[in-house]
């Protein structure tokens, strides 16, 4: 059997696996993301210690990055905002210590991939994996590809409706300010609300408020993507209670135009929480290095 290394290369932390798949994960690393240089130096060690040869590794990283291996920018994560990380080659900085094929692509990608070969979006060819946490991003397979174009989907930076009397918050996007992510991500959350979101409860009003920005852009996803599936992840989606308001408000924002029993009786099992959980990341990595070989 084939082993493979697999990167989650996050803007908060990396993970690092070795295996081939959820019943075979054999070593596994957590740690901050600093540097790169220290960052990229401590994922080659963990897998130049480990005592297995790897046919293959995957990268499964925060972006904007180059998935394209025919660029010469593959491989980088390229017009980050995170500071120090811009055009950083942490792909091919991997792929030259370590001697090995390399699978390269989004944090959201790679775990839509991974929910593909053993998660949620098995047997589906078409369905979307959406992060939300410190920030927003979506990917997932088209025709049972994953989506790419001109460079990979930026989803979490689509433009959503804003009452400006209801929610006065200006946004946390650096680039765009009030995009999705800039009102719905983690920090947007804290800053909004003065606290971070895990300490609110459940009732409070900023779940109802997070619900319908999600669900503005599930909508908008749903009606020009048509996917048969939509996994949500990430830290914020751990919210008790939040993933049940996405759906009654994604049900009553299409008012039954979508003529589907997947969005009109099945609801509950249209937009789900991923199959893998929190290693979806780490194992859409592996997931990626075996595709790499393919």
């Amino acid at each position: 059997m084939a082993i493979f290394g697999g990167i989650e290369a996050g803007g908060t932390k990396f993970v690092c696996m070795v295996g081939s798949g959820p019943d075979d994960i054999r070593k596994e690393t957590r740690f901050p993301t600093t540097t790169p240089d220290e960052t990229i130096e401590k994922a080659i060690t963990f897998f130049q210690q480990q005592g297995e040869p790897l046919a293959a590794v995957g990268i499964a990283a925060f972006g904007p990055l180059d998935p394209d291996p025919n660029s010469p920018d593959f491989g980088k994560i390229t017009t980050t905002p995170k500071p120090g990380w811009a055009y950083a080659d942490i792909g091919g900085r991997v792929a030259r210590a370590l001697g090995i094929p390399l699978g390269f692509d989004t944090d959201v990608n790679g775990a839509a991939l991974g929910e593909y070969r053993w998660g949620a979006g098995c047997g589906l060819d078409t369905f979307l994996y959406l992060t939300i946490g410190t920030g927003i991003g979506g990917g997932g397979l088209m025709s049972g590809k994953l989506m790419h174009g001109l460079i990979h989907p930026e989803m979490g930076h689509i433009r959503l409706p804003h009452d400006l009397v209801r929610d006065p918050y200006p946004g946390h996007c650096p680039f765009h300010g009030d995009c999705l992510e800039g009102l719905a991500c983690g920090p947007a959350i804290e800053s909004r609300w003065g606290v971070r979101g895990e300490t609110l409860a459940a009732d409070h009003p900023a779940w109802e408020l997070e619900a319908e920005y999600l669900a503005l852009a599930l909508v908008n996803f749903i009606c020009t993507l048509s996917p048969q599936r939509i996994i949500l992840g990430g830290g914020v989606m751990a919210q008790e209670g939040l993933i049940e308001k996405v759906r009654q408000k994604v049900q009553g924002l299409l008012n039954g135009y979508i003529k589907s029993p997947a969005i009109l009786e099945q609801i509950d099992t249209y937009i789900v929480l991923p199959g893998l959980g929190n290693q979806a990341g780490g194992l859409g990595a592996i997931a990626l290095a075996e595709a790499a070989l393919s």
